[in-house]
């Protein structure tokens, strides 16, 4: 039976360091949750605080209303993927992924087929008699999905399963591990640091810092719409610019160093007052403009500083008129690519550019739930 988790008000300290100060979080029954932050931002104390491997100073941890946290972590009915796989190199496939229905004291019978199960699940049953050490880094980490579902857990928890992986690898077992959650529902939490992997394999994502919850939501709509500058600027790439947020009679428009102004219909009625703001730009919602189409044109001069080709797309990076420097990105042309030094123009999608406040480093665009209070300009030097 897969569960939903609740965590209310969760407290973590370590002497007198809070590393999670006060954080509330619901995690929805059945789904693929993940916890993404830099190192040190307290995730996997997080993860171990649901597992029952920490203590917890404050709050409650329930499964389906259930309060947890005085249960221990034998009887929590949680399966665990560590980072280093914690495989028994003494021990075959097959005796790895029984060994925890052993500890239940079930039939042989029933484990052997429980094993079967698990080993046919992670493609893995034609390995069964091999030792540890004849398997590659994939093949362990699926060994060690095995090992964690044969028992049947209300709750999957992984903690960086793919770090000690190549990249190749990382990405095969993404979709193994995504494709076999599907497949069985199980509710699972994974911490990662990789945003692209969180992008890619998730239901939800939690973006934390210094152990506070910064955004929570589809990786779709965290990429789209980030709740602050440090959401932003972590999920992805982003272009910063200076530039003032003008109000004019229900209507706003942003105006740039250079004095170019474009008008945005998706600012909160709440924010739309005169004040300093940072626009954020993926180097995709910046748009090229050079030759006569330049010339037609009013928005931000640049120089090209220098150029990536990455196949489909080429990577540009272009010093402004304004002293700033921004990477964008356009599609690879067949006959050339711009070359270095060249004069160009830029203008700003609107729709998709992110406006925050200068101080606070909130967002101000329609639809964003704020869930960190305004920090001041500290945040933003930080971010």
């Amino acid at each position: 039976m897969s569960v939903g988790i609740s965590i209310k008000h969760a407290v973590k300290r370590y002497g007198k360091n809070a590393v999670i100060p006060d954080l509330s979080l619901e995690i929805p029954n059945g789904k693929l949750f993940t916890l993404l932050g830099p190192s040190g931002c307290g995730k996997t104390t997080l993860l171990r605080m649901i597992a029952g491997f920490n203590s917890i100073e404050g709050g409650t941890f329930s499964f389906n209303g259930k309060v947890i946290n005085d249960i221990d972590p034998g009887k929590r009915n949680v399966g665990m993927v560590f980072q280093n796989y914690a495989i028994f190199p003494n021990m075959s496939v097959r005796k790895n992924v029984e060994f925890g229905l052993k500890r239940r004291k079930i039939s042989k019978e029933l484990i052997g087929e429980e094993a079967d199960k698990s080993l046919k699940l992670v493609h893995m049953d034609q390995y069964a008699d091999r030792m540890p050490d004849r398997l590659s880094g994939g093949q362990q980490q699926r060994v060690a999905l095995a090992r964690a579902l044969v028992i049947k857990p209300d709750v999957l928890l992984m903690d960086e399963p793919l770090s000690n992986l190549d990249a190749k690898l990382r990405v095969e077992m993404r979709t193994v591990i995504k494709n076999i959650q599907k497949s069985i529902g199980i509710t699972t939490v994974y911490v990662t640091h990789d945003q692209e992997e969180a992008m890619a394999i998730s239901d939800e994502i939690a973006i934390m810092k210094a152990g506070v919850i910064h955004q929570c939501g589809k990786p779709k709509d965290i990429y789209q719409r980030p709740a602050d500058l440090f959401v932003a600027t972590f999920i992805g790439k982003s272009n910063l610019l200076k530039a003032k947020l003008i109000a004019d009679g229900g209507r706003c428009r942003v105006k740039f160093m250079n004095g170019y102004e474009s008008e945005f219909s998706n600012v909160k009625k709440g924010e739309q007052k005169e004040r300093d703001v940072i626009i954020s730009a993926r180097p995709e919602e910046l748009i090229v403009h050079f030759g006569e189409s330049a010339k037609q044109e009013v928005g931000i001069h640049g120089k090209i500083r220098d150029s990536m080709f990455l196949g489909l797309n080429t990577h540009y990076f272009v010093d402004l008129e304004t002293e700033e420097r921004v990477e964008i990105i356009q599609e690879s042309k067949i006959d050339s690519i711009l070359p270095e030094g060249s004069n160009v123009l830029l203008t700003i999608n609107t729709m998709k550019a992110n406006i925050f406040d200068a101080e606070s480093s909130l967002s101000l665009m329609d639809g964003v739930k704020n869930l960190v209070k305004p920090a001041g300009p500290e945040l933003l030097r930080r971010s």
